[in-house]
């Protein structure tokens, strides 16, 4: 997939009456459309009928059911989130308006190689409780009434009409992994390789957009990399795509863990993508143009990440073997003491790091303290007592927002100018403190990073999150306002979109986006939530 060349001009825009003279459904008109391409804005129309975009360009005349002016309003594409952990929030908060409110239509899902489908009923629930710090699995797993599957397409079936937006799917190599070779941390055998690789066939039968690991999750982090390119090669045929939360981001490891992403996609013959690109631009931009690779990224708009306690906090040593194992030594003596040195030289500052969600209701109250706050303390000691007792209260479901080390505002800037770019929030929706990026990350693309840092025109921003990822991820029938595309459309003020969640609030939702159609189906007007669910399992093609 080559990059999109930010430059191309535009050519006129007219669209000729639809052959069959029948009335558009939704009539938008007077619109500044910006219709995906990176090309410049132009004053036109757009018509939608049934689940499709009709036509584009002058339309005034044409009958409609609906007509709405939108003098003064821009109208695109929906916005594709190409990574976010909506997998089960999806089902459990359908209106799910921190994305129709930034104009997000559509999702990846099945990030980090620990994700939701495929499974059985045991993979499901060790996913829903070992991730449970970011994907709401506590809560969903309390439903008595939650609707089962296990297949790549069971898991879309469910989506279709479940939510107000789209769902495109991952295959998890954890889940594979848990699925032939359980918690081994051994390599596999060549019969178990075989029968992962039929397992991503089947995935890529079904709709999957590609495979993706989270190479600090567990048990993601135990395949090699020559097991990752074993695993890649069956999608080759597909045109699917290498994703991963790689081995290593901060400066003294991003290179080499690059390498492996450049292995796996020349060997495997494959597209790569990086996962929250959270790097110093400086150091990664040249490598990644070096490469000459077909490898992109997306990124965030901001300073901290945010993931599950444990992985952040604890040696990999005392997380061997999953959940249940980490448990049972978090509850020896021996082990707390084993692990000072850890808590001495963390990965990152304990102090800093803000609690979003703890599942024990008993230390709830520490929900948006940092740690030093929760503690009472900055003592490296003092602090990691109370992470073993945070974990092992709530069993290993705590949630964190941890600022990053190494980078800064200009690093986001320069990656965000890359043409390899796109958009990606790494939302999630556990917990009463939440990182902002969830609710805000698309709307402070548009809003900040176009009106007040300058970073780049709203041209390319609507490109980037839009049209980019859908070529990454082979939607072919989505990005684009152009006659036969699914009818995803966003009609948003670009003078007032904004982001409005904080660290200390990160469930305020963006403000500036008007209109949003899903399929066709208006789920926001006026600003006003509409009852629908026309969001659909999405498969690649």
């Amino acid at each position: 997939m080559p990059y999109h060349d930010d430059t191309t001009i535009a050519t006129p825009h007219e669209a000729a009456m639809p052959p069959s003279h029948e009335p558009f459904d939704w009539l938008l008109c007077n619109g500044r459309v910006y219709d995906g391409t990176g090309n410049p804005w132009f004053a036109g129309d757009v018509g939608l009928r049934g689940d499709r975009i009709a036509a584009v360009g002058r339309l005034g005349d044409a009958q409609a059911k609906h007509r709405l002016d939108l003098a003064g309003l821009a109208v695109s594409p929906g916005f594709i989130d190409t990574h976010v952990h909506g997998d089960l929030p999806l089902l459990l908060d359908p209106a799910h308006e921190p994305a129709i409110r930034q104009g997000v239509t559509t999702y990846v899902v099945g990030q980090d190689g620990v994700a939701m489908a495929p499974c059985d009923d045991a993979i499901l629930r060790y996913m829903c409780r070992y991730t449970a710090g970011f994907s709401a699995g506590a809560t969903w797993l309390e439903r008595d009434d939650r609707p089962r599957w296990s297949s790549i397409a069971e898991y879309l079936a469910v989506l279709d009409g479940a939510s107000a937006v789209n769902a495109a799917v991952l295959i998890p190599n954890g889940n594979l992994r848990l699925a032939v070779m359980g918690l081994d941390t051994r390599p596999p055998t060549p019969d178990e390789l075989r029968r992962m690789q039929r397992m991503v066939e089947q995935g890529m039968d079904e709709g999957a957009v590609g495979l993706s690991t989270g190479l600090d999750y567990i048990p993601s982090r135990y395949a090699t990399t020559d097991e990752l390119v074993e695993l890649c090669k069956p999608m080759a045929r597909y045109g699917g795509v290498y994703v991963t939360h790689m081995r290593g981001y901060t400066p003294d490891n991003v290179l080499w863990a690059m390498d492996e992403v450049f292995r796996i996609t020349r060997e495997a013959g494959v597209g790569g993508h990086i996962s929250h690109f959270n790097s110093r631009a400086d150091i990664v931009l040249p490598a990644l143009e070096r490469a000459d690779l077909d490898v992109t990224f997306d990124l965030y708009c901001y300073l901290a990440g945010s993931t599950i306690l444990g992985m952040i906090a604890l040696p990999p040593e005392a997380q061997a073997g999953g959940l249940d194992a980490t448990l049972v030594r978090l509850a020896d003596p021996a082990t707390r003491q084993a692990l000072e040195p850890a808590f001495a030289s963390p990965r990152f500052p304990l102090a800093t790091i803000r609690l979003g969600y703890v599942a024990a209701a008993e230390y709830r109250h520490f929900e948006g303290k940092t740690l030093a706050e929760a503690a009472g303390s900055d003592d490296p000691q003092v602090m990691g007592d109370l992470v073993v007792t945070l974990l092992r209260a709530s069993e290993l479901a705590v949630g964190c927002v941890v600022p990053h080390k190494a980078r800064g505002e200009e690093d986001v800037r320069d990656l965000m100018r890359s043409p390899a770019m796109m958009g990606g929030s790494d939302g999630i929706f556990t917990g009463r403190y939440p990182h902002p990026r969830g609710h805000g990350c698309y709307a402070r693309f548009l809003g900040h990073h176009v009106r007040e840092a300058k970073t780049w025109p709203l041209e390319t921003a609507v490109m980037r999150l839009t049209s980019h990822a859908a070529r990454r991820y082979g939607l072919s029938d989505r990005g684009l306002l152009r006659g036969g595309m699914a009818a995803d459309v966003v009609v948003f003020d670009p003078a007032t979109i904004a982001d409005r969640s904080t660290y200390a609030d990160g469930r305020q939702l963006a403000v500036g986006v008007q209109h949003v159609w899903v399929n066709g189906e208006p789920v926001l007007l006026s600003g006003e939530r509409t009852p629908a669910r026309p969001g659909r399992g999405l498969r690649r093609g």
